[in-house]
């Protein structure tokens, strides 16, 4: 009984040893590049679950003649045989521009307080061999290349699309306050009404500066004198004289406030008027 429970603390005891065992490793995709040239370098940590790991702690540089381009994000990855262990990983791009055997040092991980250290790594960085058999050459000129509609058309595009919704809202603004000036009522001027009395005042002042009678011309001149005095006494006294004859005339301002030297006066004009135009007195 006491060697079979001895047993299974060793056997514990083993498993749990190795469950605490934190291993570190370092890989470079290449070990040999040209000059200039690239691989990446990869660090990993085989590390309990929950037990804390850092990476190292890098610059711009591996080493004096290794620089670092680009490094990657961190992957975990959990065992599934023993998930009680994780995988963390990372990568580093890096390059040289040395000749020769660099060496991309011992990196360092850190767990609980302890330092575990990768191994160092060889990578050679070979020299572009050039050929100088070949005679030299004119470097090559520029290929000519065809720029079509299209190609403008892809490349310009949104100014394009800009420049015509900016020529939509000028039209929509432009028809817009068209049609607001259509609709818009347009303010009518009074009219300025001149007195009947002023109207034929100035009426009988151009008739006289035509000076027709002196003229011989007696029918016209009583013919527009009529006229005046029609269209007077049609607003002034609100009658249709145009239509009416002279007696007609008079009989319809009897009623109206005419002094009798008026009414007089009235009277004879119109009675000679008559005569001169149709018994050509």
């Amino acid at each position: 009984m006491r060697w079979l429970l001895a047993g299974l603390f060793c056997i514990g005891f083993v498993c749990h040893s190795h469950a605490q065992d934190i291993k570190v490793n370092a890989k470079l995709d290449k070990s040999s590049i040209l000059l200039g040239d690239q691989t990446v370098l990869r660090l990993s940590a085989e590390v309990p679950a929950k037990a804390p790991v850092s990476f190292p702690l890098l610059g711009d540089t591996l080493s004096a003649k290794v620089q670092i381009i680009s490094v990657g994000k961190t992957d975990t990855v959990i065992d599934k045989n023993h998930p009680e262990v994780r995988q963390l990983s990372r990568a580093y791009t890096i390059t040289s521009f040395d000749a020769g055997v660099q060496m991309v040092p011992s990196l360092v991980f850190q767990s609980g307080g302890k330092a575990y250290a990768t191994e160092a790594l060889p990578l050679e960085v070979k020299e572009v061999k050039v050929d100088t058999t070949k005679g030299y050459y004119d470097i090559k000129q520029p290929l000519t290349v065809t720029y079509t509609f299209m190609d403008w058309l892809r490349d310009e595009w949104p100014v394009l699309v800009a420049g015509i919704v900016a020529l939509f809202v000028l039209l929509a603004l432009w028809y817009y306050f068209r049609k607001i000036r259509k609709t818009k009522p347009a303010v009518a001027k009074p009219e300025v009404i001149v007195p009947a009395h002023v109207l034929a005042l100035e009426q009988l002042t151009a008739l006289r500066n035509k000076k027709l009678w002196q003229a011989g011309e007696l029918k016209t001149y009583y013919s527009e004198l009529t006229d005046i005095l029609r269209s007077y006494l049609e607003k002034r006294y609100l009658i249709n004289a145009q239509e009416q004859t002279s007696d007609e005339i008079l009989s319809s301002l009897k009623t109206a406030d005419i002094s009798t030297e008026g009414s007089t006066a009235l009277r004879e004009i119109l009675l000679l008027a008559d005569l001169v135009k149709f018994a050509k007195a």
